[in-house]
């Protein structure tokens, strides 16, 4: 088991947390019997404003040893994952473009690329095993291995386990592992005791997610909200998910005992990167919601738009996404809130200049 250091903390005013450099946006064509099937990576950002926009298509030399399913074609655009239900909360699958619409601070946007099919995902299982967490801990890992049942046989899985320590469950040489059996050792390697590094905990999850290959990137946090231990900050860790690295599901587990309980933290995080916030009244009840965090992952649509708004001015951008259609009137739509455009690049005095050109 390896024990993670935590990553650098982030500071208020740190600008990389509000504007990250991204270089682009990866746009997979899967073929399949001669047909070309639209497969969109789920990087949810804006990675350099439209007036940059451009569209390369690799030439079957290019294509990853391995994949040879797969064309890469870089555009900048805004990508978001998207679940849609009707008001009894049933899922709504057999929507086309034109039954949504996507605004930007209120603007309506043109939605250029759409897709609906289910594609494998990097997923981060974050799993609390603090002290308040001993006599829950087997619930915990029945659910954890019903959702990895439930998911894409392709799914690259890890295990973030936490109580005051932060440690990845997979062996050093296993970033990733798409077997059962793999995962459900390393969701049992920690014993639950001590305090509780939530925050910590997910800060590295959403590095090593940087790791993985899968268009879309998710991580499911089961945990009682709180924290006593994490040297990162919530703010931090709240600038941290509002930039384009992952869906955030979380769920709840509390007890009479947990003083230091906060669903509240668990429901921001899910809200605000589009995933789902679970408070089940039993135990007996989040297998069952891992199964159903399972489902929805694989039934998500996938729409891309290039803003109106150009401006590389690292200010917060408000996303609604609106759906209706099927005979079932306005439908809830359920995606991220929002992301922090770029800013614009300073540029170097010439003398700066000059010697960075030098230097590459």
């Amino acid at each position: 088991m390896r024990e993670l250091s935590s990553p650098r903390p982030c500071r208020q005013g740190d600008e990389s947390l509000r504007a990250p450099a991204f270089s682009g946006t990866g746009i997979r064509v899967r073929k399949a019997h001669g047909s070309a099937v639209p497969y969109l990576v789920a990087l949810l950002a804006l990675i350099t404003p439209p007036s940059f926009a451009r569209a390369q298509e690799s030439s079957p030399s290019q294509v990853p040893p391995g994949d040879p399913y797969t064309i890469r074609v870089s555009v900048d655009m805004v990508v978001l994952h998207a679940t849609a239900h009707d008001h009894n909360h049933v899922l709504v699958s057999g929507l086309d473009k034109d039954n949504f619409q996507v605004y930007e601070d209120g603007v309506l946007q043109e939605i250029k690329l759409f897709s609906h099919e289910d594609i494998p995902v990097t997923v981060g299982l974050v799993i609390d095993n603090s002290g308040s967490m001993k006599p829950k801990h087997p619930d915990v890992v029945a659910a954890a291995v019903a959702f990895a049942r439930s998911s894409n046989p392709k799914d690259q899985m890890f295990v973030v386990n936490f109580n005051e320590k932060v440690s990845f469950g997979l062996p050093d040489h296993t970033p990733f592992t798409d077997e059962v059996s793999q995962l459900e050792v390393a969701l049992s390697r920690t014993t639950a005791n001590g305090e509780t590094a939530l925050y910590d905990a997910i800060a590295s999850a959403l590095h090593h997610l940087k790791k993985g290959n899968r268009d879309k990137k998710v991580l499911v946090v089961i945990s009682d909200g709180g924290d006593n231990a994490s040297k990162h900050k919530l703010t931090e860790i709240m600038a941290l998910v509002a930039q384009p690295e992952a869906i955030i599901y979380t769920i709840g587990i509390f007890d009479e005992q947990d003083e230091d309980r906060n669903p509240r933290v668990l429901k921001r995080l899910a809200k605000n990167t589009g995933g789902e916030a679970f408070l089940p009244e039993s135990l007996k009840d989040i297998v069952p919601i891992c199964e159903r965090i399972a489902h929805d992952i694989r039934n998500q649509y996938t729409l891309a738009y290039v803003p109106t708004n150009r401006k590389r001015d690292g200010t917060y951008r408000v996303i609604e996404v609106r759906a209706g259609g099927l005979g079932r009137g306005r439908l809830l739509v359920r995606t991220r809130t929002g992301y922090y455009a770029p800013l614009e690049p300073r540029a170097l005095p010439a003398s700066k200049a000059s010697e960075h050109e030098a230097q590459n």
